[in-house]
């Protein structure tokens, strides 16, 4: 990748290209150099105790594996495999929007490593990780 920044705009186009991130309403808010900020529209379909109704986890380990992958992109154009991922639940994300950031904390040749937070619409953390990624260029 050059030192050339991609857009906000093509970062959007590039990650809603796959239907999971459509289905969860993805909007690219800021992309810095090895730094993003992504928010998910909260669904109905994200509840997973009617009673409580909190956001399952699995919805923000999602949303901290994308930002902390996405984070990478300024990097390498693209999005990568995440190769290991340690979630922490910090508290329950009840129905409303999400914002999740993502953040380079080492670019490697072969490896990298990044970590994000995912704060409720109030602005609490529910969720942070760190992940570590296959960047290796693909073979042509």
């Amino acid at each position: 990748m050059s030192d050339e920044m991609i857009s906000a705009e093509q970062v959007q186009q590039l990650l809603t290209r796959g239907p999971y991130h459509q289905w969860l309403g993805l909007k690219v808010l800021k992309v810095e150099r090895d730094a993003i900020e992504i928010k998910a529209l909260w669904r109905e379909e994200w509840v997973v105790n009617p009673d409580k109704r909190y956001t399952h986890g699995g919805i923000l380990a999602a949303l901290v594996d994308l930002a902390a992958d996405w984070a990478l992109v300024s990097r390498m154009g693209r999005g990568v495999p995440t190769i290991d991922m340690r979630i922490d639940y910090h508290r329950a994300a009840m129905p409303g929007d999400l914002v999740a950031k993502g953040r380079v904390v080492k670019s490697g040749g072969q490896f990298s490593v990044s970590e994000a937070e995912v704060y409720d619409k109030d602005g609490a953390l529910v969720a942070s990780g760190r992940g570590t990624y296959f960047t290796a260029q693909p073979k042509s």
